[in-house]
């Protein structure tokens, strides 16, 4: 369960959540309905209309998932938040041309919608004049529907911008790895979205405060997507293995706590392995240790408070892969086995100092 979401449904096998921080959108909206001297249709209208332009919204984010889905990528949840909605895709395919098709998906649905409404509109004999929008006093005066196909053109030709991390960023890092290296486009695509988000920023000031956010937001997206590549390269060619914690202290099942505080005290470690018979069968991390101190003191087994959900990775696994391994887990260590054998423990400490090493020795090389 996400926290602080709540989960409203599946789809395609995809859970869909909605952050509470939606909710806050709609407080807002009623709150401008409410002050501006609207009644009750307005303000019932105005929520309606929301919660249409999420379902769009939704379907927007399910174009990038089932496309990613038709590359093998999985897409781990759907999130609403005000701003609009996050597809946690597993990750973004490596091939340019991928990586343009799953970006474009998501537009391109709303493009899909909006063209379903002109056709409806041209089999009913009903498209409104548009400059009914310029006219109206409020948005209710609006056929519910052509505002619904409004809004989507407004969302296709918004997201297309080339900011990261919206989809025009990732559609312009895509072309632009079609020509250099990926780290090259990454920089110039998140330099170009940076730019942007300033100009958001500023446009915010005098027109919308919503730009502010969706400016900040940008920002600081284009800034870890940069990131993220950069050190995605930095670990290209390393597996697990050159990572590997082969030093560890492992515990019994029949230890009691107070030993693993020692070996806590005695050592950096911070988490341990349990086993049974030389077979993995558990880890015991710090926060467990003092949890367990805390309700039944230092006699109490370890097999009380180990956590037998680990998860295992082989050696031959690459490391940038390991760490959105370790995001799906939400666990920052791993037990390393090869054909039933315990290798080695490792995580994402391990990874981020092979990582400074690895700079370090390619800026001694230059």
């Amino acid at each position: 369960m996400k926290t602080w979401s709540l989960r409203i449904g599946k789809l395609f096998g995809i859970d869909v959540f909605i952050h509470w921080s939606f909710w806050l959108l709609i407080i807002w909206i009623l709150y401008l309905q409410i002050s501006g001297g609207g009644g009750i249709f307005e303000a019932v209208w105005a929520t309606g209309f929301i919660f249409a332009l999420f379902a769009c919204v939704v379907f927007h984010e399910l174009g990038h998932a089932l496309t990613a889905k038709r590359f093998g990528i999985g897409t781990k949840d759907i999130t609403l938040y005000p701003i609009g909605g996050v597809a946690s895709l597993e990750k973004m395919p490596d091939e340019p041309w991928r990586e343009l098709l799953v970006a474009i998906a998501g537009p391109a649905v709303n493009l899909a919608i909006a063209a379903l409404l002109l056709v409806y509109f041209a089999a009913a004999g009903t498209f409104p004049d548009p400059s009914a929008l310029e006219s109206a006093e409020n948005l209710s005066d609006v056929p519910f529907l052509f505002t619904l196909f409004t809004a989507n053109l407004i969302v296709a030709v918004f997201n297309l911008i080339p900011a990261f991390p919206m989809d025009g960023g990732r559609a312009l890092r895509a072309l632009l790895s079609l020509m250099m290296a990926k780290p090259a486009a990454t920089r110039i695509a998140a330099a170009v979205g940076q730019i942007l988000a300033v100009v958001f920023v500023l446009l915010g000031f005098y027109y919308n405060p919503w730009l502010i956010i969706i400016g900040l937001f940008v920002f600081l997206g284009a800034g870890v997507e940069s990131a993220g590549e950069r050190t995605k390269t930095a670990l290209s060619g390393l597996t697990v293995e050159h990572a590997l914690m082969r030093r560890f202290t492992s515990l019994s099942p029949f230890d009691t706590l107070g030993t693993a505080v020692e070996a806590l005290l005695n050592s950096q470690e911070t988490d341990f392995v349990v086993l049974d018979m030389d077979e993995p069968i558990g880890l015991l991390t710090r926060s467990e240790i003092i949890k367990g101190l805390t309700e039944k003191g230092p006699e109490a087994r370890v097999s009380s408070f180990m956590n037998r959900e680990f998860f295992v990775v082989g050696p031959e696994l690459n490391l940038s892969d390991f760490l959105q391994e370790v995001a799906s887990h939400k666990s920052d260590v791993a037990l390393v086995m090869k054909d039933g054998e315990l290798l080695g423990m490792i995580d994402r400490e391990n990874v981020e100092e092979k990582l400074l090493v690895e700079r370090a020795l390619r800026g001694n090389d230059q």
